[in-house]
């Protein structure tokens, strides 16, 4: 049987290892590499690989959203290539989806193969697709919306309280976090920060998250989109694709 596979992982050199890893495998062809989760939602849809090894944290679009973006189509079979912590690790296996901790070995991804491999054989469906959709509630579930967000800057630790921020925006693998006229680089992908704080943020676009309890006023504008108006002045965008967040931020 050949399977089609995609790699994607934002680090050149563990794009490499995977390439290499695989090319042991006959009956393995790797259709694709993406640099980042959007890149690789695009090969998925166009390509449709029957195995995914899927690094975590990258820029643009983590694993979990690009999961999470495919909806209701059926995923591949993933194996992720992760440097989560062990408590995220106990997820996977509560799930029984595969994971490949950096650094690996050969011995642990050939284990992982198999599996994989053995899964595909037994024609995956809506029970893989059930564990992945177990494994983001409970990834998300357990995290705690902290008080206050520690940053380093200058070698020294800025402590702010996340009820003073106004808005955070992407910047690869940083954030900007905006409060007032000054503005904080964090090292934290926006992800990892949505899924941080969880009462009081709300994701209104791509590479946006802002502050609910700053929110002035919601001005319509065209195509379904809205102008998000903040009691300081600042002018941000609810996108198309995030209309079913206004709902959720009108109930608040």
């Amino acid at each position: 049987m050949n399977i089609r596979a995609l790699i994607a992982d934002d680090e050149p050199l563990a794009r490499e290892r995977l390439r290499t890893l695989l090319e042991g495998h006959p009956n393995i062809e790797i259709i694709g590499e993406a640099e980042h989760g959007r890149q690789a939602l695009e090969l998925i849809r166009q390509e449709k690989p029957e195995l995914l090894f899927l690094d975590i944290q990258m820029p643009e679009m983590d694993g979990f959203e690009l999961l999470e973006e495919l909806g209701e189509a059926r995923p591949p079979v993933v194996i992720f290539v992760t440097a989560y912590d062990k408590f995220a690790l106990r997820a996977f296996e509560v799930h029984a989806l595969d994971y490949l901790l950096k650094p690996f070995d050969r011995e642990r991804f050939e284990k992982a193969l198999e599996r994989a491999v053995e899964r595909l054989g037994k024609a995956p469906g809506r029970e893989l697709d059930q564990r992945l959709t177990a494994l983001l509630s409970d990834l998300k579930g357990e995290s705690r919306s902290p008080e206050r967000i520690a940053i380093k800057t200058d070698g020294r630790v800025l402590i702010l309280k996340t009820s003073d921020v106004d808005w955070i925006e992407a910047a690869d693998n940083y954030v900007l976090i905006h409060i007032g006229r000054e503005s904080h680089l964090h090292r934290e992908t926006l992800t990892a920060l949505e899924n941080k704080l969880t009462h009081r943020f709300l994701r209104i676009n791509r590479s946006i998250l802002v502050n609910t309890d700053k929110i002035k006023e919601l001005q319509p504008m065209f195509h379904g989109e809205y102008t998000v108006v903040l009691h300081n002045g600042t002018r941000l965008t609810l996108s198309r694709t995030h209309r079913d967040k206004l709902d959720r931020l009108l109930n608040r």
